[in-house]
């Protein structure tokens, strides 16, 4: 980084930081320290385990500091205490506000040290800088994940709209086979999972120009796709059969009138031309089924992406049809657990960003992951088709 690029990174960390915070100010103790989603960590616990990574890599890995204590490491490192058993560990809502509050302080000053000092190998590149501030901006949206489940059950509906139904877009854009790159190439700050980036050859294909929307999807649903086995993988028809769901996650029912859609700051009308949210890859697999298509893998979304096909980008999450795994030379870095354990054959990619994606995520090498079956995030689909 130039200096001034270094100032506006350490402006933008600042910024960051007080974001995280003041999600803690709009909610009473209880709500902060409840667990309001088997998938999802209490609020305090989010803005505490930012505070807790930034200062664990900044002055513990990099100054050699005993800042934190052994509670601290047991409470905020994910793979020592499970989301069930975090919200009994967690403190009361105004002191958590002091602790952050005080290490954020502490690590403004720390950073212009240690970067003017830039002997550690985590500072090359601005490395460790990149990393602090890309994991606040996962966190802040998954922070928007869990606001959206905080709604007020009383709170007032938005004028109502009738929900029309489309048929899906049949015109797929055709991409000719041959030669494409995929991986983040001349980024220090992209993550292990992300490199090395390479050249491959992918045969020819369609993709969608945009999105599946909301009229789109609710075609799917009142054409019976919930009800209909042949739709659905053997996994996808157990889950439906398990859970019982008739509609993506975060559409409401709105009596007779059809629907209002949930959003992190509340209710809103049914929106017919956005692109659905609230789906699992379970429920994106049985509607591009429906629609005669399939899903993307990601190397086919990556190749149409950097060569500009794609348009409607960064408001919905888009799944892809293949499992996260590491690319051909991966080397973990910097600790093992950000992407090894996830390279399971259970995790599927997801690509694009959503609405509420920071712009630091949105690159087109960036690569999420969740469960089949997992449909909490901002993620809805992109159709594809084999060419011809």
């Amino acid at each position: 980084m130039t200096e001034s690029d270094r100032e506006f990174a350490l402006d933008r960390l600042a910024e960051l930081q007080r974001q995280t915070l003041s999600l803690l100010a709009g909610h009473d103790d209880t709500t902060c320290r409840r667990q309001h989603h088997p998938e999802l960590s209490p609020l305090s616990w989010h803005v505490g385990h930012c505070a807790f990574v930034e200062t664990h890599w900044l002055r513990e890995r990099v100054r050699g500091e005993a800042v934190l204590g052994a509670p601290h490491h047991t409470l905020y490192l994910p793979e020592n205490t499970p989301k069930t058993r975090r919200p009994a560990g967690l403190p009361p809502r105004a002191d958590l506000a002091g602790w952050v509050e005080t290490l954020q302080a502490e690590n403004r000053r720390a950073w212009r040290e240690v970067l003017a000092d830039g002997a550690h190998p985590l500072l090359r590149d601005d490395y460790l800088l990149r990393f602090v501030i890309q994991h606040y901006c996962q966190h802040l949206e998954t922070l928007r994940m869990l606001l959206r489940r905080l709604i007020p059950a009383d709170a007032a509906p938005p004028a109502r709209v009738e929900a029309a139904a489309s048929t899906p877009d049949a015109r797929l854009v055709e991409v000719p086979g041959g030669p494409c790159r995929v991986g983040t190439e001349n980024d220090p700050g992209a993550y292990d999972n992300e490199l090395p980036p390479r050249e491959l050859q992918l045969p020819c294909f369609a993709i969608a120009a945009r999105p599946v929307s909301n009229a789109e999807y609710l075609a799917f649903v009142r054409d019976g796709g919930y009800r209909e086995p042949r739709l659905w993988t053997g996994e996808g028809w157990e889950w439906l059969r398990r859970t019982a769901v008739s509609a993506p996650e975060h559409w409401v029912r709105d009596g007779d009138a059809g629907w209002l859609l949930a959003d992190a700051d509340g209710l809103h009308a049914f929106d017919p031309g956005a692109p659905v949210d609230g789906l699992s890859l379970h429920e994106a697999r049985a509607f591009a089924r429906w629609a005669g298509c399939r899903l993307p893998h990601e190397y086919e979304w990556e190749a149409a992406c950097r060569a500009g096909l794609l348009r409607d980008m960064g408001r919905v999450w888009e799944w892809c049809d293949n499992t996260f795994h590491p690319y051909p030379g991966f080397h973990a870095f910097p600790y093992d657990g950000y992407s090894m354990p996830w390279f399971d054959g259970t995790h599927y990619v997801l690509r694009g960003g959503s609405r509420h994606t920071e712009p630091e995520i949105r690159r087109p090498g960036f690569r999420n992951f969740y469960q089949a079956d997992q449909r909490h995030m901002f993620a809805g689909l992109r159709l594809a088709r084999d060419a011809g």
